[in-house]
C-alpha cells in the first residue's frame, strides 16, 4: 500500500501499517515509536485507551535535518486527524460549549522514561476554562487543569523555569494557610491561572497563546525538539541507543483523574520490578493527575488502596493487566487515570526491571506456559546480568541502619555524600565513589546518577524517577526517606541527631531500603557465591533461574564463548561462568613478578646471545609453570596463548633508582643502561617494534615461551589430562612474518614433544589487527590455522587514533556532534573496522575452509558487537571472565533476530 501520510490514528487496523513496514525492513516501533505502537495495538485489541493519533518519527528526523523547521505538510495533516478524533469522541478542539483537551507527550522506539517532554490539559484558553465550568460545574477542577497547562507549556515549549510559576501557586497556598495543593480553593487556583499568565509575558517575552492549533503544533515542536535536550542525549549514550531515531509525538484526549475522590491516576507494573514475584506492584494517588505520582509531588498510596476503595475498578485493571501479559509476553509497565469512575489505560510498554526481576519473571512465564524458552531467552537484557554479579553487604557484620526508605533498586553501595547531579558527574571523573542525595531526581540529573554508586531520595515512591532509571542502571537506590533532613545549602543532611556532610561516607542497601553511616563491608552475591562452594545451587533459588536461562541460550547460541584470561584463577572463575576455552592469554603479565622482571631485563640489556639465553633459561620455569596453571583450568578446552606482544622498553625503568638495580645485577654502568633506554624509546610504539616484530628480530623470547607452553602441555600430558594449546603470532601483517615464526612455533613444538615422548594436539595461529593482515587474510591464512581479531588495536590502526589520547581529548566532542553514535572501542564500528573484519573472514575461509575464527578485544563482551560477530560468520567471541555469561546470552538472541 505504501505509508504516504505521517499522522496515524490509534483506531486505525495495525496489521496492514505492520505489513509495509515488514517489507520496509523496519518495526512497527521505528515508526510509531514504542508508546504510539502500543496504543494502536492496546485499541485494537479493545482495552479502553483515550483516543488519539500519533505523528510519526520520520516527521521528527525530517525536523532536525532541515534546521528545526515543520515539515511541510505536517500541520495539514495534524488538522485531518484532529478532525477525525473530535468525530470519534463528539467533542471539538477548542469549542467552549463542547471542548477538548488532549495530552502531547513524546515517544521513541526505545523508553526513555522522563528523558523527554510531555504537556497536559492543551487546548485550555479563557473562553473554553469557563465553557467547562460552565458543564462540569466545577470551578477549581477547571482552573487546576488550566494553571498546570501553563505552567507545562511554559517549561517545555518556551525553556522557562519552572519554579517562577511554583512560586505563584506558593504564594497563594500562603495566602489561604493550606500546605497541600489539593487545598487550594477554586478562587485561588483562578487566581494562580492569572499570575502565571503575568509570568509567562514577563518571561518569554509574548502573550501566553490562546489559539489551541497555534498552542498544538507549538508542543508538536518541542516534543521533536526534545530530542535533542541534554538528558535525552546523555540516556542515549548511557544505554547506547542510538541518536538517529528521533521521537514520536502521540495526541491523545486528556482523561482527568483530578475530578473529585471518585477520580485519580497511578502507574503500575504486571509484576514487581525488583524482585520479579507475580504481583501488582504500584502506586496511586486519588484526584491527581499522572505528574504528581512520577515527580513525586505527592507521596503516592499502594496500590492494594485502590483494591479497597475501589473494588469494581480494581477488578477490571487486574483483567486489563493479565489481556496485557497475554497480548505482549512480557511484564508491562501501565499508566491508568480513572476519571469519575470510568478506568481509562493510558499507555504500556515492557516494563523497566532489575537483573533479579529479569531472570525470575522469564523463569515463571516459561512455568506459566505463556512464552518459550526461547521466548525467555529474548526477555533478558544482556548487560543486565552484570548486575547478578555485583556484591551485597553481609548480613553478619552490617551496622545498625540510621533511616529507612523504600526499597526501590535492588543492591549494596557505599560512597561519599553529594548533592547534586554536577557534582556526582564530577567527582565520579576524580575516581570517587559517589552516593547521591536528593529530594526527588528529574530526568536533568541522568548524567549524575549514572556517576553514582547509589542513590537517596527524600520523598518519591516505588515508581518514581529515581527508581525507574536506578533499577533500569542497576543502580541501588532508596528513596521516600522521610526522616533525612536535606539542606543543600549547607551541603548535608540531618537524620534525627546525626549530622552527614557532603564527602561523608555513607551506605545504602537497596534491596532493604536501609542507609547506613560509614563504608559499609560486602560480600560475593549469591551466583558467584554458588560458583565459589560458599552456597549450593539448592540454596540459592536465582542461580537455579540463572543457569537455567544460560541453558536455554547455549541451546539456542551457534557462537561459542571463549574467555581473555592471564591466571588460573580468572580461567578456573570464567570456566565455572560457562566459558568454552580461553580467546587470549597475554603472556606479557607474566614477566612482572619481582624476580621475573629482573632477569627479563636483564636479557633485554645482554650484549651477546649467551647472556640472552642465561636470561631466558631463568625464566622458562616461571612461563612453564603459568601455562600449566592455565591448562590445567581449562583441561580439554582450547587455550590461546598470545606471544609476547609489548615493545621492550616498556620492561625498563625509567627512574635512576631502579635502573641503579638493574646495572648492580649486570655489571654495567648506569650511564650504560640509562644509554639502552633511550635506543630502546620510541616515538609510537604501539606501531613500533612490537609483536611479531620483535620475534623476527629476537627470536628467543618466542623460543622460550614456545618451549614453555609445549613443556606444561607434556607434562599435563603425562598426567592424563587433556591440554589443547593454541599459539596467537601478535601483529601480523604479511605472510612472510606468519610463516617464520610459524616454523619457529613448530620446529620447538616438535623437539619438545619428541623430548618429552608425548604428542599434544595444537594449533598456531594470528592476532589480527592491523588492516593489512584484513586485506591479505588469504595469504596468511596458507600459514596460520586460527585468526584471532584483536579488535582493540584494529580499531586504533583503522581510525588511525590512540585510545589513551583521544578519550580524554576529542572523542566526548566527536559524540556530542554525532559524528559516532557511541565510542568504537565500546561496540564495534560496523561500517569501517566491521567491514574489515567481514572482508578477513571471507579472505580466510577462501583460502582454509576449516580456518577458526573470532575476536578476542574487549568488543566481545558487548552485546551489539557479539550480534556483529554472529551475523559476520565468526566461530567465537572471547571477553573478560564476568562477561562470559553476558555474551552468551547476547550470542544467543543473535541466533533467534539472524537464524543461521
Amino acid at each position: 500500500m505504501g505509508l504516504d501520510k505521517h499522522v496515524f490514528l490509534f483506531t486505525e487496523d495495525a496489521d496492514p501499517i505492520i505489513a509495509e513496514l515488514d517489507s520496509q525492513g523496519r518495526g512497527i516501533k521505528d515508526l510509531l515509536g514504542g508508546k504510539g505502537s502500543n496504543l494502536m495495538l492496546m485499541t485494537n485489541a479493545g482495552i479502553p485507551v483515550p483516543l488519539g493519533f500519533t505523528i510519526d518519527t520520520d516527521s521528527c528526523i525530517e525536523y532536525l535535518e532541515n534546521d528545526k523547521q515543520i515539515p511541510a505538510g505536517l500541520q495539514a495533516e495534524v488538522e485531518q486527524a484532529m478532525g477525525k478524533l473530535e468525530e470519534a469522541v463528539g467533542k471539538k478542539f477548542g469549542d467552549p460549549a463542547n471542548p477538548l483537551l488532549v495530552s502531547v507527550r513524546s515517544g521513541a522506539k526505545f523508553s526513555m522514561p522522563g528523558m523527554m517532554d510531555t504537556v497536559l490539559n492543551l487546548g485550555m484558553n479563557d473562553e473554553v476554562a469557563a465553557g467547562m465550568v460552565e458543564l462540569s460545574g466545577d470551578e477549581r477542577f477547571v482552573y487546576d487543569a488550566y494553571r498546570r497547562f501553563i505552567m507545562m507549556f511554559a517549561d517545555v515549549v518556551k525553556y522557562a523555569d519552572r519554579e517562577v510559576f511554583e512560586e505563584a501557586l506558593s504564594e497563594v497556598k500562603a495566602e489561604e494557610g493550606v500546605k497541600e495543593d489539593v487545598d487550594v480553593s477554586a478562587a485561588g487556583l483562578k487566581k494562580v491561572v492569572e499570575m502565571e499568565k503575568k509570568i509567562y509575558e514577563q518571561v518569554v517575552g509574548e502573550p501566553f497563546p490562546t489559539e489551541p492549533m497555534d498552542q498544538l503544533m507549538q508542543a508538536v515542536e518541542a516534543v521533536f525538539a526534545s530530542w535533542d535536550n541534554d538528558r535525552a542525549i546523555a540516556y542515549r549514550e548511557i544505554h547506547n541507543i542510538p541518536h538517529a531515531l528521533g521521537t514520536a509525538v502521540n495526541v491523545q484526549m486528556m482523561v482527568f483523574g483530578n475530578l473529585g475522590d471518585d477520580s485519580g491516576t497511578g502507574v503500575a507494573f504486571t509484576r514487581n520490578p525488583a524482585t520479579g514475584e507475580k504481583e501488582i506492584y504500584g502506586e496511586f494517588l486519588f484526584n491527581a493527575q499522572g505528574e504528581d505520582v512520577v515527580a513525586g509531588i505527592r507521596t503516592p498510596l499502594p496500590i492494594s488502596e485502590l483494591e479497597r476503595e475501589m473494588p469494581e475498578i480494581y477488578r477490571q485493571f487486574i483483567e486489563i493487566c493479565e489481556k496485557l501479559e497475554q497480548f505482549y509476553h512480557n511484564m508491562e509497565d501501565v499508566e491508568f487515570t480513572i476519571e469519575q469512575g470510568k478506568l481509562w489505560m493510558l499507555q504500556t510498554r515492557d516494563g523497566k526491571r532489575t537483573a533479579q526481576a529479569a531472570i525470575k519473571i522469564a523463569s515463571d512465564m516459561v512455568d506459566e506456559g505463556l512464552v518459550t524458552e526461547e521466548e525467555a531467552v529474548m526477555m533478558v537484557e544482556p548487560a543486565q546480568l552484570d548486575q547478578l554479579l555485583h556484591p551485597q553487604f553481609d548480613p553478619e557484620t552490617k551496622p545498625e541502619s540510621i533511616t529507612v526508605g523504600v526499597d526501590a533498586s535492588p543492591g549494596a553501595a557505599s560512597g561519599q555524600v553529594v548533592f547534586t547531579s554536577e557534582d556526582a558527574d564530577e567527582w565520579a571523573r576524580q575516581g570517587k565513589r559517589v552516593i547521591l542525595v536528593r529530594h526527588e531526581t528529574s530526568p536533568e540529573d541522568i548524567r549524575g546518577m549514572a556517576a553514582s554508586e547509589g542513590i537517596l531520595t527524600t520523598t518519591g515512591g516505588k515508581t518514581s524517577h529515581a527508581a525507574i532509571v536506578g533499577r533500569q542502571m542497576g543502580t541501588p537506590c532508596v528513596v521516600g526517606a522521610g526522616s533525612v533532613e536535606l539542606d543543600y545549602e549547607n551541603k548535608q543532611f540531618r537524620v534525627g541527631e546525626t549530622v552527614i556532610r557532603e564527602g561523608d561516607w555513607i551506605s545504602i542497601d537497596g534491596s532493604t531500603g536501609e542507609v547506613m553511616l560509614g563504608e559499609v563491608e560486602t560480600m560475593p552475591s549469591d551466583i558467584i557465591q554458588v560458583l565459589t562452594g560458599a552456597k549450593t545451587p539448592e540454596q540459592s533459588e536465582m542461580y537455579t533461574m540463572f543457569a537455567n536461562l544460560m541453558s536455554w541460550a547455549d541451546d539456542v547460541r551457534s557462537l561459542r564463548v571463549l574467555t581473555n584470561a592471564d591466571t588460573p584463577e580468572d580461567a578456573t572463575t570464567a570456566r565455572k561462568l560457562g566459558a568454552q576455552g580461553i580467546g587470549l592469554t597475554r603472556t606479557e603479565h607474566m614477566f612482572f613478578g619481582e624476580e621475573r622482571l629482573l632477569n627479563f631485563q636483564k636479557m633485554i640489556v645482554a650484549d651477546d646471545e649467551d647472556a640472552q639465553r642465561v636470561a631466558l633459561e631463568a625464566l622458562l620455569p616461571y612461563q612453564r609453570e603459568d601455562f600449566e596453571g592455565i591448562l590445567r583450568a581449562m583441561d580439554g578446552l582450547p587455550v590461546i596463548i598470545r606471544l609476547l606482544d609489548p615493545p621492550l622498553h616498556e620492561f625498563l625503568p625509567k627512574d635512576r633508582e631502579d635502573q641503579e638495580i638493574i646495572a648492580r645485577e649486570t655489571g654495567k654502568s648506569v650511564e650504560e643502561i640509562q644509554d639502552m633506554v633511550a635506543r630502546l624509546h620510541e616515538m609510537n610504539p604501539m606501531l613500533g617494534h612490537r609483536g611479531c616484530r620483535l620475534g623476527i628480530t629476537d627470536p628467543l623470547i618466542s623460543e622460550m615461551q614456545a618451549r614453555a607452553i609445549f613443556e606444561a602441555a607434556c607434562a599435563l600430558k603425562k598426567e592424563g589430562l587433556n591440554p589443547h594449546p593454541e599459539v596467537m603470532i601478535p601483529l601480523v601483517g604479511t605472510e612472510g612474518e606468519t610463516s617464520i615464526l610459524k616454523k619457529l612455533v613448530v620446529r620447538v613444538a616438535e623437539e619438545v614433544m619428541a623430548e618429552q615422548g608425548c604428542e599434544v594436539d595444537y594449533l598456531v595461529g594470528t592476532m589480527i589487527e592491523l588492516p593489512r593482515a584484513c586485506v591479505v587474510a588469504d595469504q596468511i591464512a596458507r600459514h596460520a590455522e586460527f585468526f584471532s581479531f584483536g579488535t582493540n588495536d584494529l580499531t586504533q590502526t583503522v581510525f588511525g587514533f590512540s585510545r589513551d589520547d583521544i578519550e580524554g581529548k576529542f572523542l566526548p566532542a566527536y559524540i556530542e556532534q554525532r559524528i559516532f553514535e557511541i565510542s568504537p572501542f565500546a561496540v564495534l564500528d560496523e561500517d569501517g573496522v566491521g567491514a574489515l573484519v567481514a572482508m578477513g573472514v571471507e579472505k580466510g575461509r577462501a583460502q582454509r575452509p576449516d580456518i577458526e575464527i573470532g575476536i578476542c578485544g574487549e568488543h566481545g563482551g558487548d552485546p551489539k558487537s557479539v550480534d556483529f560477530c554472529h551475523r559476520v560468520g565468526l566461530d567465537y567471541v572471547s571477553c573478560s571472565p564476568l562477561r562470559v555469561p553476558i555474551a552468551r546470552l547476547a550470542a544467543a538472541q543473535a541466533q533467534v533476530n539472524n537464524p543461521r
